[in-house]
Formats: structure tokens, sequence, C-alpha cells
């Protein structure tokens, strides 16, 4: 499949202060909060299609994280408590304390819709087509899974996992049915699967072999997506190694994953971290089948220096060793604002960097 966009954003972008503001201060009710929510996806709808794109996002606005549509729609899960770990986070921000906030404390039970009301609004408001991300169910055993307290209802964090694969599958449906032309699964946890320390992790805190759990991974990721091919619709995974608050937790190339990874994940496109020597080279991409797209992360949402199109340009002539021209796209490497905080640049950095990988892709591919 010739790739149908050729400019990309992964999803979110950087909140506003006022908007943060307002989530932070318990004055602000919930209409309140919602009125301006749509007031700045509003706006950023109209600068998305200033510069040329031609998918749109409501920036994440409306979430926490890029996650936080899952657990404020689900019964279970208890965000007041700490999973403890053994890592901190590494990259140009301040290092966190090793710890994830949220364990499931129960069996999970959806109780509401995921992103129904995010969809409604685009639906009013978009310019064009709409691209509407989930989380992974891969993400939530892998943070929120507590020895002692969790293991009372899900005995293993396979058991935990495959309770939460209806609720995203389900979600997936609904969107499909609504018309939405981009769907997008956001699944930062296969990075474990390249990066030694990650590995161990699998090996010795979870208690699962790594290349099992790859397995099932992938699995999973199917089973939610499974039955939800349409024409003119987009399936599509983007995968990083970290990025909140401009930091990063994993390293490595695509390499230890690439041919299970590409050949049996059944996604029409694959959005790949590529900006830094972390990623590693082109070379796994030998491994996407022919009519794949792959969007190439090659520009930089953690940091406000820019790169230049010179150099984006040879980098996607030497991917099209691998991957043909016309099934290649360009993007940042991830969202500008995994966590409602955002990453250490400006909004005018955002927007910048944005119109680069526009401006880059017509010259490459003649369209954005």
């Amino acid at each position: 499949m010739v790739a149908k966009y050729r400019a990309v954003h992964v999803g979110s972008l950087l909140r506003p202060q006022e908007l943060l503001q307002a989530r932070s201060d318990d004055r602000v009710d919930p209409q309140q909060l919602r009125a301006l929510e749509d007031e700045h996806i509003q706006r950023v709808l109209q600068r998305q299609k200033e510069i040329g794109l031609k998918i749109y996002s409501d920036g994440e606005f409306r979430r926490r994280n890029f996650m936080s549509d899952f657990s404020e729609s689900v019964e279970g899960l208890d965000e007041g408590g700490t999973v403890p770990r053994s890592w901190q986070a590494s990259g140009r921000g301040t290092p966190q304390p090793s710890s994830v906030p949220g364990i499931v404390v129960g069996k999970i039970k959806q109780t509401r819709r995921l992103t129904q009301h995010e969809v409604d609004f685009m639906k009013q408001h978009s310019p064009g087509d709409i691209k509407i991300t989930l989380p992974t169910a891969n993400q939530f055993p892998a943070i929120h899974y507590r020895k002692g307290v969790t293991d009372k209802f899900y005995p293993t964090h396979s058991a935990l996992l495959w309770d939460i694969v209806p609720v995203i599958k389900a979600e997936i449906q609904a969107l499909m049915g609504e018309g939405v032309q981009y769907v997008q699964i956001d699944a930062p946890r296969y990075s474990y699967y390249i990066d030694p320390k990650w590995r161990d992790y699998i090996k010795n805190e979870m208690g699962v072999d790594p290349d099992q759990a790859l397995d099932e991974a992938i699995r999973a990721d199917n089973a939610c997506l499974e039955g939800a091919q349409r024409a003119g619709v987009i399936l599509a995974i983007h995968l990083c190694r970290g990025n909140n608050r401009s930091q990063w937790y994993a390293e490595g190339g695509y390499d230890a994953i690439a041919e299970k990874l590409f050949g049996q994940l059944q996604v029409d496109a694959f959005l790949l971290e590529y900006e830094s020597e972390r990623a590693g080279t082109f070379e796994p991409l030998r491994f996407v089948p022919r009519g794949k797209t792959v969007v190439l992360g090659l520009v930089s949402s953690k940091v406000p220096q820019m790169e230049s199109q010179d150099q984006l340009t040879r980098r996607i002539e030497e991917a099209g060793k691998y991957v043909p021209l016309e099934n290649l796209a360009l993007s940042p490497q991830c969202g500008f604002a995994s966590t409602m905080e955002g990453n250490l640049l400006t909004e005018d950095d955002q927007w910048r960097k944005l119109e680069l990988v526009v401006h880059t892709a017509v010259k490459v591919w003649g369209q954005a």
C-alpha cells in the first residue's frame, strides 16, 4: 500500500499553560475545563491545517498522559499507589523517582468508552481526516502489576493482559464504526525487548522469559486489531524508547525484534523512532513486508534544536535502501507531550518542527 500521508504527527501536542493551570486548579469545574479544552483543540486543529498537515489530532489535550483514557474508563486501577522500579529515566530532563503511579487493585471492568468524547468533538471540528491514539494493552501489566496486591486478582501478568485486551479491541471496533481514518496504538513497551537492562527486568522482576513475553505481546496486540481492517482506514502502531519530559528509558536498535515484530503485527503502518543513535540503523527495516508503510521518526520532539532538511532527506534516502520510497513517510520520533507536562521545548519549537516535517515531505514525495 502506497503511504496515504507523507507528513505525520504522532498525536500529542504541548498543552498551553492556561490549560495546565486549569487542570491543576480545584476551583475549575469540569464544564469550565471542557470548554477550555474545546477552545485550545480548535486552535491547534487550525494550526495543523495552516502548516499543511492532512491528518488531524486533538493533541490529546483531554488526557493527563497518553494512556489516561484507559485508566479513566475502567474500575480496578488505583492511581494513588505506586509500583516500585529499579531504574531511573535518562536523557535531558531530571531523573525521576523510580516508581510508577497506579496499581491494579481489582478485576478490570470497563465503565465507559475510552475516546467517545474525543471523537465526537473531532468529527464536528476537524478540518480533515482524524487520527485517534490508544495505548497498547501491553502497557498496563508492565507498569501497574504489584506483587502482593495485584496477584490477589490476577495470578500472573499474562492474566491481567488478557483481561485488558477486550477493552482495547472494543474501542478499536467502535472507532472503525465511527469512520475514524487513522487509529494508532502507542506501544513503547516493545523497547523492553531490545534493551539488555529491560530484558533482565522482564526475566528477574516479572518472572517471564523475554522472548516468550515478546511473542505474547504481539499476540495481544493482534487480538486487539482482529477484524478491524477497513478499506481507507490506517491501523498503525507507534514504537518509542520513552518520552516523558524529554527523557528516555531504553536504547538499542530494532534488530532483536524486527523479524517477529514487522512480520507478525497486523498493522498497516509502523511509526518508528529514529532520531538518535539510540535507535540503531535502518537495516532491520528489511523485515518490513512489502506494501506496509514505515513512518520514519527522524525529527526530535525532545529538544528544541532544529534538524536540517538536507539531513532528513539523506536519511530518508538511506532508509529507502530497505523499504521502497513509496512506502515511507516522515514524522517526529514521538509526541510532544506523552504526559500533559510536555517535553522541554516551546510551542513555537513544536510547530517549526512539524512545519519541517511537512516541507520535507513535499520536497521528497511532492505531497504531505
